[in-house]
């Protein structure tokens, strides 16, 4: 199984995917397989976005006490 990347992995792998689509670069066969990877990608980022969220309301939070 593969390690699953950080934010910035991710979000770079996403673009590059996102890049390839509309430059016409992937092929039919392999476009089910990307849009697959982007889905995951896409929830890895919103994951970590979500926690970061939460982590910066905790900080303040705390500061406002």
């Amino acid at each position: 199984m593969t390690e699953t990347p950080n934010y910035t992995a991710a979000f770079e792998e996403l673009k590059s995917i996102v890049s390839e689509m509309e430059s016409g670069a992937i092929s039919i066969d392999e476009l089910s397989d990307k849009l697959k990877r982007a889905t995951e990608l896409i929830k890895i980022c919103n994951a970590k976005l979500t926690a970061t969220e939460g982590d910066v309301k905790t900080i303040l939070k705390e500061l406002e006490q």
